[in-house]
């Protein structure tokens, strides 16, 4: 990777942590989640509002590091308005990206182009992938009928 896209990704990444988005609460939950990574301390509470099977609105606080809060923010950011399976097919992309799978070939990631760089630092990796795994596990939870997701650790 050019260094300048090293500065851009850095900069994109800065952005979200310095200012996250999706920190407000939300009317109506649907999904709620919350999960840690007690490697590093990192913690996360989401909530999302359906309309039908379409994100309304999304909600994200993360206490951590900036590569965790700014994941969740660019979870809050790029969820909103898709369908679950939509966000599903996000979070996959995201985790192949983060540890090394194949990408598919038409996945258009946009600022989550910015995550890419975290893989070359595999601990944090988890941290990075925390916002988008717990969201997964209630997207799971909720499929299987359950009302609450089991708390998320990424170890």
């Amino acid at each position: 990777m050019s260094d300048n896209l090293d500065d851009l990704y850095r900069d994109i990444l800065m952005e979200h942590y310095r200012f996250p988005r999706g920190h407000h609460h939300l009317e109506h939950e649907d999904i709620h989640n919350e999960g840690q990574n007690p490697t590093c301390g990192d913690e996360i509470e989401l909530a999302l509002e359906l309309e039908g099977d379409r994100v309304k609105d999304v909600y994200v606080s993360c206490m951590g590091c900036a590569v965790s809060v700014a994941s969740g923010s660019m979870l809050a950011e790029v969820t909103k308005g898709k369908t679950l399976e939509e966000v599903k097919k996000i979070a996959a992309t995201i985790k192949a990206m983060l540890t090394g799978e194949a990408v598919p070939k038409d996945a258009d990631l946009g600022d989550l182009e910015a995550l890419s760089g975290v893989k070359k630092f595999p601990v944090r990796v988890k941290c990075a992938l925390l916002s988008w795994t717990t969201l997964v596990n209630a997207l799971e939870a909720r499929e299987k009928g359950k009302e609450k997701a089991p708390s998320t650790t990424e170890q």
